[in-house]
């Protein structure tokens, strides 16, 4: 098998997804003699809207030795608990995905059956009110986990609102102080070997060349290498995924920001409400199917509560993925290896994972076609989960309000799906497959929000008497309560360790 040395990588791409790129693999090849440059040009604007993020984020940056305040304070940044879903199940509806978990269960059966058969039995005690993250996110309060939690009902996670311009330039210091050189110019052409079709270098605008062993290409939707030159191929998730525009402003803040981001269902797509320190993030994402830009940017304008800070701005993809991540001597990051929709904040954290793998397949200096292979294979794994997931939220709404919303109650589902849905239907179990970024709680937020629930459960629950079962969800419920009570506001939070001023 042919082995292929690096001595030198060349990133395209400036942005979030090149400078997190870039940060990383200086600290993993900082000793291993490998000279890293990214290219981008400031003339070429980045999509620059990615605001809300997932807790993998937080343990990307903590390994390159940041800590979280040093995060929230570089960027503006607010604590995010979850997200808050109006009017997904059906219009006057609202229920909260958060990061942690929901109740306490045992080594053998999961909470959610406990929490089934009471509700069986008549107990309309929603399950929401078994999660610390849900109900600290819903009364605005934010602390940071206990780091030994006595139960599980003291566990949640966390993410960040932050400022994306703001975190790449934290990510850019970090490359540049570890060595890796910045050239700001235009690409021209990319230049190909004769022999196997790989890239050999680059030629920029003042007709220098830039030489490489391996490109790896955050150029965003564009796909510069691994798709323009490459010709890689894209497979398109349309039929599943019927958004493809969206629309995004930012605004000021007048309000205290919140601890959570709001997605708030449309009859053709869904409005985002990211709150900052210093501003709020607003998006409509849309489907071209089913209504026009005009109006999109109305719908958008019309719920903004403060005013606008910019003109909006439109952008379009179609969700999908790169049929190889990894082709030849380039490997694609972020939105040049595909793109599912910004619903549940995926994107940044599918560049994290991306970035993971690249290292792991150079613990050494060089590289194979069996580290390729494996790459491509994850990656493909990881999307398809991702995909999955987002399509839940759509197939399981019973709006019924507007066509698309009745084109996804009725839009046929890849078969990993559909039997993930059909195992919680009739039994009430949850699987969770290998590469997924999302788990099963997370799964339970959703499948019980859209109130897509079975009307069975563990059958090992009935070894419990109804009464004690009561007793203990009773307990677990006051348990929650007591130490939402105990927390801080999320607004005390911010002015204790971040100088917040609300006024400013």
């Amino acid at each position: 098998m042919t082995i292929k040395k690096i001595k030198s990588i060349v990133i395209v791409g400036g942005g979030t997804s090149g400078w997190m790129t870039a940060a990383a693999l200086s600290k993993h090849f900082k000793n291993k003699a490998i000279n890293i440059t990214l290219i981008d040009s400031s003339q070429l604007g980045t999509i620059g809207v990615g605001e809300a993020t997932i807790p993998t984020l937080r343990r990307f940056y903590q390994g390159l030795g940041f800590s979280d305040l040093d995060v929230i304070n570089a960027t503006n940044a607010t604590c995010k608990l979850g997200i808050e879903f109006k009017d997904w199940h059906k219009k006057g509806s609202s229920f909260i995905h958060p990061f942690g978990l929901y109740g306490q269960g045992t080594k053998e059966v999961p909470f959610h059956h406990y929490w089934l058969k009471a509700r069986q039995q008549g107990d309309c005690t929603d399950i929401a009110d078994y999660s610390l993250g849900v109900n600290l996110a819903k009364h605005n309060k934010f602390t940071f986990p206990d780091s030994k939690p006595s139960s599980q009902l003291e566990i949640f996670d966390w993410a960040l609102h932050f400022d994306a311009s703001l975190f790449a330039q934290l990510m850019r210091d970090y490359a540049i102080s570890n060595g890796v050189r910045h050239i700001d110019n235009k690409i021209t052409n990319v230049n190909l070997s004769a022999v196997d079709g790989s890239i050999n270098s680059l030629t920029l605008a003042d007709n220098s060349q830039l030489d490489g062993d391996l490109f790896i290409d955050c150029s965003g939707f564009k796909g510069l290498l691994i798709q323009q030159t490459l010709k890689t191929g894209y497979i398109d998730w349309s039929k599943w995924l019927v958004c493809d525009r969206a629309v995004a402003v930012q605004s000021k803040a007048s309000a205290t920001p919140i601890p959570r981001t709001i997605s708030h269902a449309q009859k053709a797509g869904w409005l985002w409400h990211i709150p900052l320190q210093h501003r709020t993030g607003n998006g409509h994402v849309y489907s071209s199917k089913f209504i026009s830009d005009e109006e999109a940017k109305a719908t958008l304008m019309q719920s903004l509560d403060d005013e606008a800070l910019h003109e909006p701005r439109f952008f379009s993809f179609t969700p999908g993925r790169s049929k190889a991540a990894w082709n030849k001597n380039c490997i694609a990051v972020g939105l040049s290896s595909g793109f599912i929709e910004p619903l549940e904040s995926t994107s940044i954290a599918l560049v994290e994972t991306a970035i993971d793998k690249i290292i792991l397949s150079f613990s050494e200096n060089q590289y194979s076609q069996r580290e390729v292979d494996r790459f491509n294979e994850v990656t493909a794994l990881e999307y398809e989960r991702v995909r999955d997931f987002i399509i839940l939220h759509y197939k399981a709404n019973q709006r019924g309000d507007s066509p698309m919303w009745q084109y996804c109650q009725e839009m046929e589902l890849p078969e990993m799906l559909k039997e993930k849905m059909r195992l919680f239907k009739e039994e009430a179990k949850i699987i969770r497959y290998p590469w997924e970024i999302f788990g099963l709680d997370s799964w339970l937020a959703i499948f019980s929000g859209l109130d897509y629930l079975p009307e069975v459960y563990d059958k090992k629950v009935d070894n419990m008497k109804l009464d004690y079962l009561t007793d203990n969800l009773n307990y677990m419920r006051s348990r929650v309560s007591k130490s939402v009570d105990m927390a801080p506001s999320h607004n005390d939070f911010l002015q204790q360790y971040c100088h917040f001023n609300p006024q400013k």
